[in-house]
């Protein structure tokens, strides 16, 4: 450090150095490393007191007072060297006047470009010096104010007009020194003063600080401005980024000290009731910065190099630098001064999300205090940069319902909600019960899941919600689907259905045809019928203008959620004709259903047989439907065949519900539409369904018009007339023999039908039996197959067995043992004459030698080799099955017939007494 006397030395800074004036009229200059760069004497005479580095230049001023003389006032350009001494050149010097009265100089204060100074005497008066003191193009001075208190201080304020404020002892006061009010006297701002060195210029925001024992003051271009209360004496001040800084003089000594203290050290004793105390305070946030008790007392104050620094009296210098943002906001969270940190982070421009997770701590440490309410006002400002999770969870207490509530709003305004979150939301406003809330919600335009607010709604029981954000969203299968499965308003979903264009009315009849057709069946058949004969129409409605209403009356509407939303394809019009106007009587302001003048709209017009599973259960609006649908002029062949066929069964069915006459109306209906030629209707279909319904006239009528005899006899068998099936046996069997064996399976099928059929069996049996029109095995199998007929019915087919077994074993016997007689003329091969050399079988076929590929004992009848070799393999098989005995016993524990098991191995040769060979 500079050995220099530290009563008498005058200190600025500026320009990345230090600058130091001594009793002796030395200026020392020092770099960042407090080593002496430069040393230069300044004045021949006296002690410099004050000093001033423009800052950004090579410019110095310095004022060396000797009370012997007038200051001296020098400008330096530091950039610039006398040739012969290598100081400093010095670009003007002048001597200060003071009414020539030599008193110190109490305030020094410059503009930037040294047009103006200002210096203030502890005599009261003030000199102000204007000139090109840089150029040395003279200077003039002049005493703009005089007091008999001594002046403590002096600031410039720049702008159209320049100010110089003036403090004294006892008063503030500003004077125009330049444009519009120069020439008048000062003008006080307030009858308070100050002390040396306790007045200071804001550069930033251009106001004058001013320190007091009780308080710090601002004074702008209109006055006193605010002020900020902080006791204590002080004595220097400045500013600092900032801050304010404070240097508050030593305390007075305690009146009565024990003599323990003045024993050991006194003077020790002494400064440690004398301590001043530093301060940085920043006033706009209301706070102190840092604060620091200093056992010697500071003699400058001064900024440079980013920080601030104090020299004090016995030689020790000071150095403080500002911690980063982030270490002040961890001393912050540390003491829990998150609303400080809140308002440091904004001064100092931090991003949005770093703003945001001081929020979330201030947030969290109220939440952690239990107030829920302001914590979440801090989870709301921070909602943009905050994981909803992390605050959900925190509020799903239900006694914090109504936070969470505000929480997911905030949500879903700022395009952050998910699914999950608009389901929660909907969840609690149900808890809550909240219907203002929720048609707010849904009404607010805010992006959210539709699906899982419809959802949310129907579950809850909010259904005109859950229409009226399905109808805003042109969701027509959602609105007709809520209207009928929860709101169970019928009526309504056919008329919204009725509204809409054919395309999309369509989809959303059929899927509900069965629920509209069984509580408004009316309204759905004739909407069905406009559809399917392409006279379809959306329904219109016009809005009749409003009586005036009388001056006091009361009107009350209460509106739904569906007045919100105008229905599809309403047309608004004042005007209609008394023809497309409905005759019932509206009242003022309401609105009629009206028929559309234009034609239909053109559509895919469906085919009928697509909505005839709609009318399932509805028979008489059924056949209403398919009325309708025949009277058009223009149908295509199948669909005309379609729906002949279904009306056809239509009226029988519903002639077989009705009484007598009007079971005999329906029948004649159903008459009149299958007779004549070229009728739409297949005649199998005629048949079946007349069949069905027990409809005879129906069958009788068809079947003999297509010579289905058959059919007619069947008909018979399955309504079990047997007297009819006799008389149809009768008089259709000689041309369908095929008769016959149907008879005997329906004589056969119940005893009955059986006692019934009488002796007309045995005619049957007979007929059968000379005809060959049935084996004798299919007999016995269809007579046993209702175990109706007896043995006494089957003897004569046995008896039969019996002698086609006999002449089958007297054939062999003949085979065996008397000559054959071969009579074939023609080859069974080629198909030519027999000629020599021939060969002959016992089976009658006769071959020429050559057209056998084999003459030997071996050879065999080519035509019967098929069948022989089918009949050696099933033998054989049967032979070998015969000795799996462990087979039989298996077969016989697994089978539930036992008797039929035993009866089937019988037949395979199980049982047969093996031979002696």
């Amino acid at each position: 450090m500079v050995k220099t006397p530290l009563r008498s030395i005058a200190v600025c800074s500026g320009s990345d150095n230090l600058f130091l004036g001594s009793h002796n009229g030395v200026v020392h200059i020092l770099s960042q490393a407090f080593k002496v760069v430069r040393t230069f004497t300044a004045h021949g005479s006296g002690s410099i007191t004050h000093m001033k580095q423009v800052d950004g230049t090579a410019l110095l001023v310095t004022i060396a007072e000797d009370l012997s003389n007038d200051p001296d006032l020098k400008v330096w350009a530091l950039d610039k060297t006398e040739k012969k001494t290598g100081a400093p050149q010095c670009l003007s010097t002048l001597a200060v006047h003071n009414s020539r009265k030599q008193f110190p100089i109490s305030a020094f204060a410059a503009l930037e470009d040294l047009s103006q100074l200002a210096l203030g005497f502890a005599n009261g008066s003030v000199t102000v010096i204007r000139g090109d003191l840089i150029n040395d193009r003279g200077a003039k001075q002049r005493t703009v104010f005089e007091s008999e208190e001594p002046v403590t201080g002096v600031e410039f304020r720049e702008g159209p007009i320049s100010t110089l404020y003036l403090a004294t002892t006892g008063r503030i006061l500003t004077l125009t020194i330049s444009g519009r009010g120069q020439g008048q006297p000062a003008r006080a701002l307030e009858d308070s003063g100050c002390g040396v060195g306790c007045m200071t210029a804001d550069k930033v925001t251009g106001d004058i600080v001013v320190v007091r024992d009780d308080a710090i003051y601002y004074y702008g271009a209109n006055g006193r401005g605010a002020c900020y209360a902080y006791e204590g004496p002080k004595r220097l001040v400045t500013i600092f980024e900032t801050y304010v800084a404070l240097l508050s003089s030593p305390q007075a000594s305690m009146p009565n000290k024990s003599n323990n203290i003045r024993r050991f050290g006194g003077s020790q004793a002494d400064d440690l009731f004398t301590t001043s105390t530093f301060a940085l305070l920043d006033t706009d946030l209301k706070y102190i910065a840092y604060s620091e008790s200093l056992v010697s007392q500071v003699k400058f104050l001064f900024i440079e190099w980013g920080d601030i620094f104090l020299l004090t009296l016995d030689g020790k210098l000071f150095r403080y630098h500002e911690k980063s943002l982030q270490q002040k906001l961890e001393i912050l969270y540390q003491r829990n001064l998150y609303v400080l940190a809140i308002s440091l982070a904004q001064k100092a421009g931090v991003d949005t999300s770093q703003r945001n997770v001081i929020l979330r701590k201030y947030g969290d440490y109220l939440y952690s205090k239990g107030d829920f309410d302001t914590a979440m006002q801090q989870y709301l400002k921070a909602i943009d940069n905050t994981e909803p999770s992390q605050v959900i969870r925190k509020f799903l207490d239900t006694q914090r319902i109504h936070n969470l509530i505000e929480y997911l709003e905030e949500l879903h305004e700022h395009d952050k909600a998910t699914v999950d979150h608009t389901t929660l939301l909907l969840n609690c406003y149900a808890k809550l019960k909240d219907t203002a809330k929720l048609e707010t919600f849904i009404k607010s335009g805010n992006n959210f899941d539709l699906d899982t607010a419809i959802s949310m709604c129907r579950q809850g029981g909010y259904y005109e919600q859950a229409v009226y954000l399905a109808k805003k969203h042109g969701e027509h299968e959602l609105v007709v689907d809520i209207l009928i499965e929860d709101s169970k308003k019928y009526e309504d979903a056919l008329d919204y259905i009725w509204r809409l264009e054919p395309d999309l009315a369509y989809p959303n009849l059929m899927k509900y045809a069965r629920v509209l057709l069984e509580h408004c069946p009316t309204d759905a058949t004739q909407v069905f019928i406009d559809y399917y004969t392409g006279q379809y129409r959306p329904k219109n409605d016009i809005v009749l203008p409003s009586a005036p209403v009388p001056q006091g009356a009361a009107a009350t509407a209460v509106q739904n959620l569906t007045s919100f939303i105008p229905l599809p394809y309403r047309q608004i019009s004042a005007a209609a004709t008394p023809a497309t106007i409905s005759t019932q009587q509206l009242g003022d302001g309401q609105t009629a259903e009206v028929e559309a003048a234009s034609p239909p709209r053109e559509y895919n017009i469906p085919k009928p047989r697509t909505a005839f599973s709609s009318f399932i259960d509805h028979s008489v609006e059924f056949v209403t439907f398919l009325e309708a649908c025949l009277k058009q002029n223009h149908i295509d062949e199948s669909d005309k065949i379609d729906l002949h066929t279904t009306l056809f069964e239509m009226y029988l069915e519903t002639a077989s519900e009705k009484k007598s006459p009007e079971k005999e109306d329906w029948e004649n209906k159903a008459k009149r539409l299958i007779q004549g030629q070229n009728i739409p209707i297949d005649t199998s279909n005629v048949l079946l369904l007349s069949h069905l319904s027990d409809f005879r006239d129906g069958t009788i009528l068809v079947r003999e018009q297509q010579g289905l005899r058959f059919d007619i006899f069947r008909s018979y068998t399955s309504a079990n007339d047997t007297a009819g099936a006799i008389k149809a046996l009768k008089k259709y069997g000689p041309e369908e023999p095929q008769l016959y064996p149907a008879a005997l399976a329906y004589f056969t099928s119940s005893p009955r039908i059986l006692e019934e059929a009488g002796d007309e069996l045995d005619v049957v049996l007979k007929k059968i039996d000379d005809d060959g029109l049935m084996a004798p095995l299919q007999v016995i199998q269809t007579l046993s197959t209702n175990a109706v007929a007896t043995m006494g019915m089957n003897r004569r087919l046995i008896e039969s067995y019996r002698s086609e077994t006999e002449a089958k074993r007297k054939e062999i016997d003949e085979l065996g043992n008397k000559p054959a007689v071969f009579q074939a003329r023609r080859c069974s091969a080629c198909g030519g004459n027999l000629d020599l050399p021939t060969v002959h079988f016992l089976c009658k076929h006769s071959f020429h030698q050559r057209c056998l590929n084999q003459v030997d004992d071996s050879v065999e009848c080519p035509v019967c080799a098929t069948q022989n070799a089918t009949i050696r393999a099933i033998r054989k098989a049967q032979e070998e099955s015969a000795d799996r005995h462990d087979m039989f016993q298996d077969a016989l524990q697994r089978s539930w017939d036992k008797f039929g098991t035993i009866s089937e191995f019988f037949g395979r040769g199980v049982m047969t007494v093996p031979s002696s060979d």
